[in-house]
C-alpha cells in the first residue's frame, strides 16, 4: 500500500493532536485517566487495580512504587521528597508493608502495542507502515519523546544514582539510604510513560483511521485514554500509580527544552529540570544567568557550562568586555579572537549591515566562525559555504 498525499496530510492532522496531548500541561484528569486504566488492565485480561494512588512527579511516583516494592520507611537522614512520597502513599489508604505484587507492564503496555505493530505492519504493508510511520509519528517522538519524556528519564536516572553527574541539581538525592536507592532507580525500568506514549500512539491512530477494519487501536484503547489524560503511571497486580502532569513546559524554537529564568519542566510537587536549549543545567546556574560576570564566566572550569554561559551573556558581548584580540580588519569586518580555558578559542566576525535602518543607523552582527580562521573575508566566506577566493558579493543587503 503506498499513501496518497491526502491520507499523508491526514495522518499528519493526526499527530497534531497526539503530540498535544504528548505536551499538555496542567492536572491530570483523573477519573478519565483511571478508567483508561481499568480499560487497559481488561483488555490484558487481568483484574483490575483494587486501588489507585497518585502523585505529583515521576520521582514521587518512583519512590511510591519503591515502597510498594518493599523498601523500609524513610529515616531521619532521608531526603524529604522520599519522606512524603511515604506519607503520601499512606494518606491515600496505604498500609505499611502492603506491596503491589508483579509488575504489569508487559501484559497492559508492551505485547498491545507489538500485536498492534504487526497487525498493522500486516494491513498497511512494510512500505505503506514505513511511509505512515513518516507522516505521522516522527516528528511526535523526536518532539515528545527524545526532547522531553528522554531528558526527564535521563535526570531521573542521575538523580536517583549514588553520585549525582555535575548537571544534576541541588534537589537531587545524595542521602538516599543506600539500601533504598536501588530500589527506588529500578521503579524506572517498569514506568509508563502516559502522555508521552502519544508520540508513538500516533502512528497506530492514524493508521486505525485508514485501515479501520484491523481494529488496531482495540487494544490500545486504555493506553489512548491514559495518554490524553494523565503522566507517567505504574501498572502492578493489585495497585495502579499514576502522576500527575507538568505544571510548566518550556522549549525554544526547535522543540528543547530551555528556560533561562527556571526550571524548563516543572511538575506539582516542586520536581523539575532545568535546562538551556536542550543542555541540562542546575539551578544555580539558572538563577545566576541574569546577573553573569565575564569573571564567572571565566572562572566556570566545565566548558558546556561555560557555553551554556556565553549564549545567556551573548558572545559580543563578552567578546567587548573580555579584552578579546582585533585579529584582522577588510572590508568585509572585523575578526576578533578569543581564548577560552578548556575549550577552543572564540572567533567572531563583526559586521555592518550595508542597508541602513529607517533612523539611518546600521545594525552590526556578530558571525561565529571556526577558530582557524584568519581573515575577516575568510570568515564570512565561511558562513555561505564558500572560500574567501570564491566570496565576491555581487549585492550587499
Amino acid at each position: 500500500m503506498r499513501l496518497t498525499h491526502a491520507q499523508e496530510a491526514m495522518a499528519a492532522a493526526i499527530e497534531d493532536q497526539w503530540l498535544a496531548s504528548a505536551l499538555e500541561t496542567g492536572p491530570a484528569s483523573r477519573e478519565a485517566a483511571e478508567r483508561g486504566v481499568r480499560e487497559a488492565y481488561a483488555l490484558a485480561g487481568v483484574p483490575g487495580p483494587s486501588r489507585v494512588f497518585w502523585f505529583g512527579s515521576p520521582r514521587a511516583s518512583a519512590a511510591a512504587m519503591a515502597f510498594l516494592s518493599g523498601a523500609p520507611a524513610p529515616d531521619a537522614d532521608a531526603p524529604a521528597w522520599f519522606a512524603e512520597a511515604y506519607s503520601s502513599l499512606r494518606a491515600q489508604g496505604w498500609t505499611p508493608g502492603e506491596t503491589g505484587g508483579r509488575s504489569l507492564r508487559r501484559l497492559v503496555r508492551t505485547e498491545p502495542w507489538a500485536a498492534a505493530r504487526s497487525a498493522a505492519a500486516a494491513a498497511l504493508g512494510p512500505e505503506g507502515w514505513a511511509q505512515l510511520g513518516s507522516a505521522a509519528g516522527r516528528r511526535s517522538w523526536e518532539l515528545a519523546m527524545d526532547r522531553v519524556a528522554g531528558r526527564l528519564r535521563l535526570r531521573l536516572g542521575e538523580d536517583l544514582s549514588p553520585s549525582p553527574s555535575v548537571s544534576s541539581s541541588a534537589s537531587a538525592s545524595p542521602s538516599l539510604s543506600f539500601a533504598s536507592l536501588p530500589l527506588v532507580r529500578s521503579q524506572l525500568l517498569d514506568a509508563i510513560y502516559g502522555q508521552y506514549d502519544a508520540a508513538w500512539l500516533a502512528t497506530f491512530a492514524a493508521a486505525d483511521r485508514l485501515c479501520p477494519e484491523a481494529g488496531l487501536m482495540t487494544r490500545l484503547a486504555g493506553l489512548a485514554t491514559v495518554a490524553h489524560n494523565a503522566g507517567w503511571w505504574w501498572a502492578t497486580s493489585r495497585f495502579a500509580v499514576l502522576t500527575e502532569r507538568p505544571v510548566t513546559l518550556t522549549r525554544d524554537n526547535v522543540g528543547r527544552l530551555h528556560c533561562g529564568d527556571g526550571p524548563a519542566l516543572a511538575f506539582p510537587d516542586g520536581y523539575g529540570l532545568w535546562a538551556w536549549r536542550g543542555m541540562p543545567i542546575p539551578p544555580s546556574l539558572a538563577a545566576s544567568l541574569p546577573s553573569l560576570t565575564v569573571g564567572e564566566i571565566r572562572a566556570e572550569k566545565n566548558a558546556e557550562i561555560r557555553r551554556v554561559m556565553l549564549e545567556h551573556f551573548g558572545y559580543d558581548r563578552y567578546l567587548r568586555e573580555s579584552g578579546a584580540r582585533r585579529l584582522h580588519t577588510d572590508a568585509t569586518g572585523v575578526l576578533w579572537h578569543l581564548d577560552l580555558p578548556g575549550d577552543e578559542p572564540l572567533a567572531m566576525v563583526e559586521v555592518v549591515n550595508a542597508t541602513p535602518e529607517p533612523d539611518g543607523t546600521s545594525r552590526v552582527y556578530w558571525l561565529r566562525v571556526p577558530p582557524s580562521t584568519r581573515t575577516a573575508r575568510e570568515g564570512v566566506a565561511w558562513t555561505f559555504g564558500l572560500t574567501a577566493e570564491e566570496y565576491h558579493p555581487l549585492i550587499q543587503t
